[in-house]
């Protein structure tokens, strides 16, 4: 069995009005959602083993937050190619991983449409569709990774944590 964690990066704001979007930062907002989410996955023993992380600072931002909460267990990869990716590279990447457990954090559109694509099933979730920032969706196959040949094992936005 493999298992793919799909995550949006946390809020992020444009407090700097001349920054580029590559370098925008969390909110605290984002930095809160980012704890809350990693926490949730520790205690449901949703730990990966890899985390491939575009290399925006909202998404390493967004890694470190999740990252406090499951400890040592997963090595951290920074992605270029995962700063506004197009569904099928952040699913090419995940499919070429050797780890068992893989998690992604990337950008919307394409990490929702990745969710989208891999799920046979979508989740019974009102927010599944526009995929939120920190919007994080865990899909198990049996086999290898292919196209909706997932099983949604589970889907939670932050405010499903935090109201």
């Amino acid at each position: 069995m493999t298992r793919v964690i799909l995550i949006r990066h946390a809020k992020s704001g444009w407090d700097d009005p001349m920054a580029e979007d590559h370098d925008r930062k969390l909110t605290e907002r984002g930095h809160k959602a980012a704890r809350a989410i990693g926490a949730w996955m520790f205690s449901y023993g949703y730990v990966p083993d890899v985390i491939l992380c575009s290399d925006a600072m909202r998404t390493q931002q967004t890694a470190a937050g999740i990252m406090e909460a499951l400890g040592d267990g997963p090595q951290l990869k920074l992605q270029p190619l995962l700063y506004h990716p197009a569904p099928d590279t952040i699913i090419d990447l995940v499919a070429h991983e050797t780890a068992q457990v893989v998690a992604v954090i990337s950008h919307n559109p394409g990490i929702g449409m990745a969710a989208q694509a891999l799920v046979r099933e979508r989740p019974d979730h009102r927010r599944f569709s526009d995929y939120p920032t920190c919007a994080t969706t865990v899909v198990d196959f049996d086999e290898r990774i292919r196209i909706q040949d997932g099983t949604c094992v589970d889907f939670i936005v932050p405010r499903d944590l935090t109201d």
